[in-house]
């Protein structure tokens, strides 16, 4: 059963149901207890009557024609246990009991009794316990009778209550699908029902994730279409020149420059698609990561790109600490750490990788720290930017390194903080791990 409003109706009419056999439960018990009283008056008065009867009562029927409905049954017992009279014959009566009131069972059922005794003999007066219970259980339909007739028009008031409580739902579904894919504006959120308003407000808030999603990722194709306009117009012109070369010497140069040419857009589309990947990973599922680990395992990497320019790369300090993380998205971020500062540190230079628990055990620290060139305090914010290259950088990159390490830091909570390298030389990429980042 999909249908909300056919659920409603069916738990609603389930519990009405439910509180009727429970109330007509209770009727029938009232009832009972009523019956039993009453019947058990009239034992006690007929035996009572009986017992002041002369014997000759015996050769004529005593009970009124009202009163066989009650089926009462009356035997007459010496004293000597004989029975002398019985008022109608049946195939299971009780025997010889005691005085007063009792409940005798048979193969046929259990019988009230009472027995009363007089001078000569013991009268006893009998029911079948079937008598009351069937009476009681009239009286319960009686009074549920009318209960049952208006549940019919119970379910179709409910039905219609349900369908009119759930048309704000109706118009809000109609709202949305009659939207253009490219509307992503809010809903509004007036008037709208308590029960109603937090799946607007979820819904407000997603489309303001993907109006935002959706920013970004515009100004992300064009950022690119601009950025790879120049590199592949660069391929062009030296292919031009090495088609256009007249001797070895010349073509090598040209081969060589288009080489060059060819791994720095390899490069940027790398980056491109890294960043493009790894924005919308912010959601992505999280596992306890050890940075100590990440660290060697990525500068053992990267010691080849190293030793290619005389850096000195190394792990300095390798504490352990662990954050729950993406784990491809963190070494992406350490790799292009890492990668930036070989590629921007001279020949002899020295880049150090650290990775230290912040104070207090809370969170953990990612260190890297190279001796070169360094960034101005005031290019400093603006580094974080896409495609954004400083000027007179050797060599020439992409400017999308530190973007990418800004954005996996974003998904993770975790910042991103520059500052003056060693002995006030280079420059020290600090990302901090909240304690929100730790693994439970």
């Amino acid at each position: 059963m999909s249908s909300l409003r056919a659920r409603l109706l069916a738990s609603l009419l389930a519990g009405v149901v439910l509180i009727g056999a429970v109330g007509g439960w209770i009727v029938y018990r009232n009832a009972l207890a009523e019956a039993d009283a009453f019947f058990d008056y009239h034992l006690r008065e007929t035996a009572l009557i009986l017992r002041d009867q002369p014997v000759e009562y015996l050769l004529a029927p005593q009970f009124a024609p009202a009163d066989a409905s009650y089926d009462f049954v009356v035997q007459v017992w010496s004293l000597d246990g004989v029975r002398v009279y019985l008022s109608r014959p049946h195939a299971v009566l009780p025997q010889i009991t005691t005085l007063g009131f009792a409940t005798v069972s048979t193969r046929e059922g259990r019988w009230r009794v009472f027995g009363v005794q007089a001078v000569t003999r013991v009268i006893q007066v009998a029911q079948p316990m079937s008598v009351r219970e069937q009476r009681a259980a009239e009286l319960a339909l009686e009074t549920l009778k009318p209960f049952a007739l208006l549940l019919p028009g119970l379910a179709l008031l409910i039905w219609f209550a349900v369908g009119h409580a759930l048309q704000p739902l109706q118009e809000l579904t109609t709202l949305v699908k009659a939207r253009r894919v490219n509307a992503l504006d809010p809903l509004p959120d007036a008037p709208l029902p308590d029960e109603v308003q937090p799946l607007v407000n979820a819904l407000n808030e997603l489309l303001a994730r993907l109006r935002t999603a959706l920013g970004r990722e515009r100004a992300f194709v064009a950022d690119a279409a601009h950025e790879l306009r120049t590199p592949l117009t660069a391929l062009h012109l030296q292919m031009g020149m090495l088609a256009r070369a007249s001797s070895e010497a010349e073509r090598a140069a040209a081969m060589d420059t288009l080489a060059a040419g060819v791994q720095r857009a390899i490069r940027l589309v790398e980056q491109m698609l890294a960043l493009a990947r790894e924005e919308p990973r912010a959601d992505a599922e999280r596992v306890p990561v050890r940075l100590d680990d990440l660290a060697r395992e990525v500068v053992a990497e990267l010691v080849p790109l190293a030793d290619a320019g005389n850096i000195d790369l190394g792990v300095a300090a390798a504490q352990p600490a662990s954050v729950r993380g993406d784990a491809d998205a963190l070494r992406t971020q350490l790799r292009n750490l890492v990668d930036n500062a070989v590629r921007y540190t001279p020949a002899g230079g020295r880049v150090d990788v650290s990775v230290q628990p912040a104070p207090a055990a809370a969170g953990a620290r990612l260190v890297v720290s190279d001796d070169g060139p360094g960034i101005r305090p005031e290019e400093r914010a603006r580094v974080f930017d896409r495609f954004y290259r400083r000027a007179g950088t050797v060599p020439p990159g992409s400017g999308l390194g530190l973007a990418i390490v800004k954005a996996i830091a974003d998904a993770h909570g975790a910042t991103v903080q520059l500052s003056d390298g060693p002995a006030g030389k280079g420059l020290t990429v600090t990302v901090s791990f909240p304690p929100e980042a730790a693994p439970t």
